[in-house]
């Protein structure tokens, strides 16, 4: 999640997109904007699973940056679509992501690109990086997330005890797990069955509670609420995913990506975060950016997890800087 950008460069059109074939009978949706002899860029969306919307375009200069945008496997314009039940899920992971964006890369005829990407998209920018260091020429991240299962914990149980009349009807959503306060874990487990039901009223009931806490973490930002405003079709993917992946812990060992931040050692990164995000606390940007010296963290004072005016300004200013505008 992520707020749109508050003074930014005008709405751009895509010049080429497409879907391209990624394997297990997933289809990627694809598109590419600003100067095709720009400077590479890809947009790595949140989630997982929110699918990618026309506002990151407006983050980067069109007279120097090629953009590409895309929408992971199995949300937005990728088919098939995870709000479908008959979609499997199976090659749905990290590591699958991972290797879509190399086929895209290579697709494009990319050598290397800098990423942007935010919330989650920041866990999976972190993971391709580590994984083709070589490919990936800088790093703006936003809201960092590393999905470490403290991470997970803290998003699923601990903020509870910031919004407790809300965890309790968010833990009330999955009445078969009977401890009395069950780890995040079993919690989000409980929610990823109950979105492969058979039963359709099952699996809506079980995103719009998801939805709804998601939105009471997010309730002090001003905002609209983030997650219930969407369409039910892409709320359903949403969620599916998300509990998918938190119930796995993204498939990635725990703090497998700040341990092996040696790996961008060369990298130059941007690392942005509010004071009082509550989604994902300022701990994990600031050990990342204490393993990585090549990142300068920002902490935005007065925003959380969707940021706002000065969040905006600062990820413009990295990305102005790493395209070379003066600033």
């Amino acid at each position: 999640m992520h707020r749109e950008p508050d003074a930014s460069y005008p709405p751009v059109e895509p010049y080429d997109h497409g879907m391209l074939d990624v394997g297990d009978g997933d289809l990627v949706y694809w598109e590419v904007c600003g100067n095709p002899a720009g400077k590479p860029a890809l947009v790595v969306h949140g989630g997982p699973g929110s699918g990618c919307k026309p506002w990151p375009r407006r983050y980067f200069d069109p007279e120097l940056y090629r953009v590409v945008l895309f929408d992971q496997r199995g949300c937005g314009r990728s088919t098939p679509h995870a709000s479908d039940p008959a979609a499997g899920l199976r090659h749905n992971t990290t590591p699958h992501l991972i290797a879509d964006m190399e086929k895209l890369r290579v697709h494009l005829g990319i050598g290397a690109w800098l990423l942007f990407g935010w919330s989650w998209g920041s866990t999976l920018s972190l993971a391709y990086a580590e994984t083709h260091p070589e490919r990936v020429t800088e790093l703006v991240l936003s809201g960092v997330t590393t999905t470490r299962p403290s991470e997970i914990d803290w998003l699923y149980r601990g903020a509870g005890q910031i919004f407790p009349e809300a965890w309790d009807r968010f833990r009330a959503g999955v009445p078969e797990v009977t401890a009395p306060r069950p780890s995040a874990t079993e919690l989000v487990a409980a929610y990823a069955r109950r979105t492969e039901s058979a039963d359709p009223g099952v699996r809506e009931r079980a995103t719009a509670d998801w939805c709804a806490w998601e939105d009471a973490v997010l309730s002090q930002e001003g905002m609209p609420p983030a997650f219930t405003s969407r369409p039910s079709r892409d709320r359903l993917a949403l969620v599916r995913i998300c509990s998918h992946y938190f119930a796995h812990a993204a498939w990635l060992e725990d703090g497998q990506l700040i341990r092996d931040a040696g790996r961008l050692a060369g990298i130059p990164g941007a690392l942005i975060h509010g004071r009082f995000d509550l989604g994902a606390p300022l701990t994990t940007a600031w050990e990342l950016a204490r393993a990585w010296p090549d990142a300068e963290l920002t902490v935005v004072a007065d925003a959380g997890h969707l940021g706002g005016a000065a969040t905006s300004r600062a990820e413009l200013a990295a990305l102005d800087r790493f395209v070379g505008k003066p600033a």
